[in-house]
């Protein structure tokens, strides 16, 4: 066995040896204790666990006390040894995992919270293999449930992801209890079989992908679309399985003067306010009636209703409003107010 060239040998290794072959005792704690501090510094020097190990080994044979008796004694010395400078190795080798899962960690926040330098933060993204000088996006999922990194949900998506793509340019983490995936903005492809994967593994939740924007504000510029798109589908009862922040443009469109969205959502609905029963089968009936293109068979079939008294409802709305929905010139009016109503929560909250 030929020890491993620019090994170290742990000071103490053959004393003990010779102490043990002597009058049989154990090897002490502390002595053990130097062994593992031993172990934990040759891994972050370099040294390779099986460079570690054979090395002692090699000492052990060439300093093997000359006509032992306790050759048993000695043997389960050196076990204990080996053990010891193991557990220092995979020490030295657990921190250095926490390290990087830390360094990993506050980049994230960094990033996606768009609290740190762009030089900074560029640099520390090649260390992940993101290269702000392209544009990026970013895709959101959430499911019934909070998830965090580690848990078995994320790695079954990240599996899936790296597994066909790689794990280059890619970047899949977790945030305040969802799913996250940075690519680059012109591999739509990965942002799609992310969203595809976090639906099955989520047992049907939801994803939403930003646009593709330049450097690192625009991770998080695309970050946030995708969060808000996640949001409005929540307010609208979008069915959807993967949102396009590209598509939804328009409700924040509609909803950027709030005050006069709100003036909308009073003066056009406010009169179902007097309804008997409340607004809300009122607003359901508007919101089904738009959504399925005005066709007033396949509302009804929405909400279960026959047709006749999805018919009877929507004259309620005309006498009440004084708007028809079944009227072009009305038409758009109510249904830019039954979309403001949703956005803003109203009437649960007042508009």
């Amino acid at each position: 066995m030929k020890p491993p060239e620019g090994a170290r040998t742990c000071p103490g290794f053959e004393a003990l040896l010779d102490a043990v072959a002597a009058t049989g005792r154990d090897p002490g704690g502390d002595e053990l204790e130097e062994l593992r501090s031993f172990g934990e510094e040759a891994a972050i020097g370099g040294t390779t666990l099986r460079a570690l190990v054979v090395h002692h080994l090699s000492r052990t044979r060439a300093a093997w006390p000359a006509g032992a008796a306790g050759s048993e004694r000695v043997l389960a010395a050196v076990q204990r040894a080996v053990e010891a400078l193991c557990e220092g190795y995979e020490r030295a080798e657990q921190l250095a995992v926490r390290q990087q899962e830390a360094a990993r960690r506050e980049f994230i926040d960094d990033l996606l919270y768009g609290s740190g330098q762009p030089g900074i933060l560029a640099e520390r993204a090649e260390w992940l293999g993101l290269r702000f000088s392209h544009a990026h996006a970013v895709a959101v999922a959430e499911g019934p449930t909070p998830y965090a990194e580690g848990d078995s949900v994320p790695r079954v998506v990240e599996r899936a992801v790296t597994s066909r793509f790689g794990e280059r340019s890619i970047l899949l983490t977790t945030k305040d209890g969802r799913l996250i995936c940075i690519a680059p903005g012109d591999q739509r492809e990965v942002l799609m079989y992310f969203a595809k994967q976090a639906h099955a593994a989520t047992d049907g939740g939801r994803a939403a992908i930003g646009r593709p924007h330049p450097g690192a504000r625009g991770v998080v510029h695309s970050y946030e679309e995708a969060l808000r798109a996640l949001e409005l589908a929540g307010r609208l009862d979008l069915e959807d399985p993967v949102l396009f922040a590209a598509d939804l443009l328009v409700y924040p469109v509609l909803t950027r003067d709030r005050q006069a969205m709100a003036d909308l959502v009073r003066t056009t609905l406010g009169p179902l306010l007097k309804a008997r029963g409340g607004p809300e089968p009122h607003l359901e009936t508007l919101a089904a009636y738009f959504d399925s293109g005005c066709v007033t068979t396949q509302a009804a079939r929405r909400l279960s209703l026959s047709v006749r008294a999805l018919t009877y409802r929507l004259e309620r709305i005309h006498q009440l409003t004084g708007a028809d929905p079944a009227d072009p010139r009305h038409r758009y009016a109510l249904q830019t107010a039954v979309i403001g109503a949703r956005i803003l929560g109203w009437p649960a909250h007042k508009a």
